[in-house]
């Protein structure tokens, strides 16, 4: 069993700024990677930022270079800096992660919306 904590959504205007945090807990002996995907309404789920616990990172073309993924490893703990916000980056944003095993859990989800 894995628990997550996630924080940080919430509503921007275009241009804005937010930073979503991730804390897993419970039945964890080695996590691999952590980073999150989103669902746009309509639309099926997509990567949006993965790193793995030796730092290497991997995003989405659409958010690369204004989207910085980190980690700290001790805490189980990772966090997506967003800035430069645009209305087709509201999304349901959801953390994930994938134990050295290979099995991956998910977050309950949080919301981000880009909006004037």
């Amino acid at each position: 069993q894995v628990r997550f904590v996630e924080s940080g959504g919430g509503l921007v205007q275009p241009g804005g700024s937010l930073r979503l945090s991730c804390a897993a807990s419970g039945s964890i002996f080695s996590i691999f990677a952590m980073g999150w995907h989103r669902q746009a309404p309509g639309k099926q789920r997509e990567l949006v930022a993965v790193i793995t616990s030796g730092g290497i990172t991997n995003y989405a073309v659409s958010v690369k270079d204004r989207f910085t993924i980190s980690r700290e490893n001790a805490k189980n703990t990772a966090y997506l800096q967003m800035n430069n916000l645009r209305p087709d980056d509201t999304a349901v944003y959801y953390c994930q992660v994938v134990l050295s095993g290979g099995a991956q859990y998910w977050g309950q989800g949080t919301q981000v919306t880009v909006s004037s």
